[in-house]
This record gives structure tokens, sequence and C-alpha cells, in this order.
């Protein structure tokens, strides 16, 4: 058992990383977005968006129940997925590099499935169900 608890913190640090280094990336890509009006308007809402995802998280470290700590990934979750809208939106208006638009939005992809999966697995463990870890 303790060493499904070492993994648990481990893959929990380092997912930490992650979503710390993926608020710094959605930073720098921002800032080599044009100035233009509807440039700044988008990247500001992706501002928003991408770093309420590592917030979110955060968060949830103090939350003060269960369902709170679950409201807290819902929300990174829905940060991440509105993200994806905003960087599709900067990359298909040619407002940016497509590589680097592409990059972030891959990042993006994977940490929201990340979330997905586990607001999924909490709601399971809240409930009682047995989880089937085999089928994700």
């Amino acid at each position: 058992m303790k060493k499904n608890l070492d993994f648990a913190d481990n893959f929990k640090n380092e997912f930490n990383k992650r979503i710390y280094k993926y608020a710094l990336d959605v930073v720098k890509f921002v800032d080599k977005i044009p100035r233009d009006t509807t440039s700044q308007v988008m990247a500001k809402q992706l501002i928003r968006s991408g770093t309420s995802v590592s917030a979110n998280i955060i968060e949830a470290k103090a939350a003060s129940s269960k369902k709170d700590y679950i409201n807290f990934y819902l929300h990174a979750l829905k940060s991440a997925n509105e993200s994806k809208l905003w960087i599709g939106l900067i990359k298909d208006s040619g407002k940016s590099a497509g590589t680097d638009a592409n990059k972030l939005l891959d990042e993006t992809t994977e940490i929201a499935k990340i979330l997905g999966a586990s607001v999924v697995t909490m709601k399971k463990k809240k409930r009682g169900e047995k989880i089937d870890f085999y089928n994700y």
C-alpha cells in the first residue's frame, strides 16, 4: 500500500509542477501576441482561464470538504476547456505562430484529460464505488 501512496504523492507533485509550468507557458504565449484590440481581448481571456487552472488546483489543497475539493478540480477543468477555445481562436485568426499554439493546445488538452479523469475518480470514491484503473 505504501508504494501506491508514494506513486500518488509523486504524481501529484509532478502534476503541480506541470500546471505551474503550463501557466508560465500561457504567459509567454500571450506575450508574443500582437497588440491590436481583438488580439488583446483574446489574450486577456486566455490569461484568465489559463492561469486559473493552476490557481484552482492550488486552492483545492485548502478545501474545507471533499465536495469543495472536487469543485476546485471541476473549475480547473472548465478553465482548461475554455483555454482550448481561446488558443484555437488566436491560432485560427492568425494572431500567433501555429507551432506555438499547437504545442500549447496539446498541453492544454492533456491537462484537461488528467483533470477530467481525476474528477471522475474522486466522484466514484466519494460514492464508494470500486475504481477500475485498467479502464483509464
